[in-house]
């Protein structure tokens, strides 16, 4: 019981005051001058000042309240190395046990540390999970909080955390662990493709500087060097990027023996590759509106050195022009196509027709050029069916199709073939998918026969217009019709010539993107999805190996006409090999080179400083680097509650503040001066004071 005085004065203070204060003059001036009475006078202003104040007693009923305590249960994946996870489930156990015998602390248990991102960095965030823990909690109501982790957290602040109450922490693991990782110290994000990229890494161990250890170099899962690294010391790397886009360069060292893990015996950097510079070459024949089209774009396009020579007049013609107004820059042939032309990674002859310009050797050298891995792009007008076609010159057996001699010229809509709507080159170009196609019509189509590779558009009575071939380790296309132009123009609402000739021109290039069989994967959080680029109606299910070696098959559905996909929800982080026919591809799943792994020796360092400074303690689980009660396989210091002012931890036990805060349940009230009683005194006061008077 909680007694306690509360006055409720029946008239307001300033009226209480002037009416009691000249009375109460008067009462001590006649006790001053020692006046007869004056005594029962003060006496029974005194009874009328308390009947006036009302006097009440209270009597409280009150509920104590529970201190909170947090226990912080580490669920990270560095849990998972050997015992400590059964060391934190017979802590934790333990815990509960014990604090359930406490009647006077609310235990609230918070599993943290497993990222529900994974596409963030993988860290251990203990202490957000204990804020928000205490999120609902009155400071004073805080009785501490108890962590089980391996001392691996990422969030560890310098100083106290924001409460007034022990902190502890509980360390799985053991005292004596190994381990050697490695990771990046540099890593660029972008390198140029064939060119060599600087990068340096370390290799660091527990046991400090050692002998020298081999790291194995992969690039897009293939072993290209071992180099030999000195533990402890920053080493420099020099890889070469193969391949535009995504490039995985992995590091690895051999797992050494009592080793907590391999999981960071690798280290992962993604390097997107950006080709240098195109150097494309265009030639054209005769000026005409489509030679404008072809410039533009390839002009717009930054990463596009452009050559562009045009033939105005050829040198057999004789009219009498001076010869120093024939062209303003001499055609450097021997330059262009025999000194300098394996630097060109495009050539495009746009309604160019055999003249003595170019010697017919060269043409030779052209052909050459195609079968080593070259690109050529034939932009063909009424001059391809001439008598001066470059299809009558050594460069037919580089040319996918021969001139039948004929000139269509007829309105005709560009359409798409079969293989050209799952062509990457033509798929969902923009425009296709109504009949007619939305664009506009083209007028011209220069007949071909038994055309070779990929025939993907179709013009005019389904002859072909756009074929793409390749002949030895090059490409070839060839744009049958001269009436691009008319798209670029925007003649009957135009069409997609920019998306078009771009996919030509980068296909005959090698963009990865744009090839007819390819097989990609990627991780998107925890989530392993395959892209299969293919010609064919069905390619088959994917065969996919995890980081741990295991063998697993995702079926692939059909997305649209060319592409297929599957996805695999996966558990673990790391590189997964993906197989489809005779393509691979890699792909990383999860954060890369997660800090979670970065270092997974168990330590007491981290939540010493925070610890302290809440009086808490740090100290292991494991039974022989502590005191302690056995609670299965793991040593539990004691509980014991302390006040607020007292010491929180000792060697074999730990402290939690216990809280003075509690609730009101009910109020009793007794009125002193109230009823008959209240009445009687006042009465007796005022009557002796009468009696004393009257004598």
């Amino acid at each position: 019981m909680n007694w306690s005085i509360s006055f409720e004065p029946l008239v307001s203070w300033p009226l209480f005051g002037l009416v009691i204060v000249p009375l109460l003059m008067l009462a001590l001036a006649g006790l001053w001058f020692r006046e007869r009475g004056s005594v029962l006078r003060f006496t029974a202003l005194l009874a009328l000042g308390a009947a006036l104040l009302n006097p009440v007693f209270l009597d409280e009923e009150r509920e104590a309240l529970k201190s909170v305590v947090a226990v912080i249960v580490d669920r990270s994946q560095s849990q998972d190395i050997g015992d400590r996870t059964k060391q934190t489930d017979e802590a934790l156990a333990g815990l509960q046990d014990r604090l359930g015998r406490f009647k006077q602390f609310d235990v609230r248990v918070v599993d943290a540390g497993k990222s529900e991102a994974a596409d963030e960095r993988t860290e251990t965030r203990l202490f957000g999970a204990l804020e928000s823990a205490f999120r609902d909690v009155p400071p004073s109501r805080i009785g501490g909080a108890v962590m089980i982790t391996d001392g691996e957290v990422h969030d560890a602040a310098a100083g106290a955390p924001e409460f007034n109450a022990p902190l502890h922490a509980l360390i799985t693991g053991s005292e004596h662990e190994k381990d050697r990782r490695i990771r990046f110290e540099n890593a660029p994000r972008f390198g140029l493709v064939g060119k060599p990229l600087d990068m340096s890494y370390r290799v660091i161990s527990t046991e400090g500087q050692g002998s020298p250890v081999d790291v194995r170099v992969s690039v897009n899962g293939e072993q290209v060097s071992v180099e030999h690294a000195t533990i402890g010391q920053p080493m420099k790397l020099e890889v070469t990027i193969p391949n535009a886009g995504r490039n995985i360069v992995q590091l690895s060292i051999d797992h050494e023996p009592g080793e907590l893990t391999d999981a960071n015996n690798r280290a992962i950097a993604l390097v997107d590759g950006i080709r240098d510079h195109l150097r494309v070459l265009l030639v054209s024949g005769e000026p005409h509106a489509g030679e404008r089209t072809w410039r533009n774009l390839l002009k717009s396009d930054a990463s596009v050195d452009l050559v562009h020579f045009t033939i105005l007049r050829p040198p057999e013609k004789q009219d009498g022009t001076p010869i120093n107004e024939l062209s303003l820059i001499a055609f450097p042939t021997r330059e262009l196509f025999v000194e300098k032309i394996k630097d060109f990674d495009l050539i495009i002859f746009d309604r160019y027709q055999h003249r003595d310009v170019l010697p017919i050797l060269y043409y030779d050298y052209i052909s050459e050029y195609v079968e080593k891995g070259g690109a050529l792009l034939i932009a063909a007008g009424p001059e391809y069916s001439g008598e001066s076609s470059i299809a009558r010159t050594p460069l037919m057996s580089a040319l996918p199709a021969m001139p039948t001699g004929e000139v269509v010229d007829k309105a005709f809509y560009p359409r798409l073939t079969d293989l050209g709507q799952r062509h990457p080159v033509t798929r969902g170009l923009e425009g296709s998918a109504s009949d007619p196609p939305h664009w506009s019509r083209w007028f011209r189509t220069i007949g071909v026969k038994n055309p070779e590779g990929e025939v993907v558009m179709k013009g005019a009575d389904d002859r072909p217009l756009l074929v793409l071939d390749r002949k030895g380790e090059g490409r070839v296309g060839m744009l049958l019709s001269d009436q691009g132009w008319l798209w670029a123009r925007g003649f009957e609402g135009g069409g997609p010539h920019v998306q078009l000739y771009r996919r030509i021109a980068h296909w005959l290039m090698k963009e990865p993107e744009l090839e007819e069989e390819r097989l990609t994967a990627d991780g998107r959080g925890m989530v392993l999805e395959i892209r299969r680029q293919t010609m064919s109606d069905d390619p088959g299910p994917a065969q996919v190996i995890t980081p741990s070696g295991k063998t697993m098959t995702v079926k692939l559905e059909k997305a649209e006409p060319g592409i297929f996909t599957g996805s695999l929800q996966t558990s673990e982080i790391g590189l997964y090999q993906v197989g489809n026919g005779d393509l691979t591809a890699l792909a990383h799943v999860g954060p890369i080179n997660a800090p979670e792994f970065s270092d997974v020796v168990s330590t007491e360092d981290r939540l010493k400083a925070p610890a302290e400074a809440t009086g808490g303690s740090v100290r292991r689980l494991a039974p022989s680097s502590m005191l302690g009660n056995l609670a299965g396989g793991v040593a539990l210091p004691s509980i014991v509650p302390v006040r607020s002012s007292g010491a929180a931890s000792g060697n074999d036990w730990i402290g939690l503040r216990t809280t003075n805060d509690s609730t009101l349940k009910a109020v009793s009230r007794v009125p002193l001066f109230g009823g008959f009683l209240g009445l009687g005194l006042l009465l007796l006061a005022i009557g002796s004071m009468w009696y004393r008077e009257g004598r």
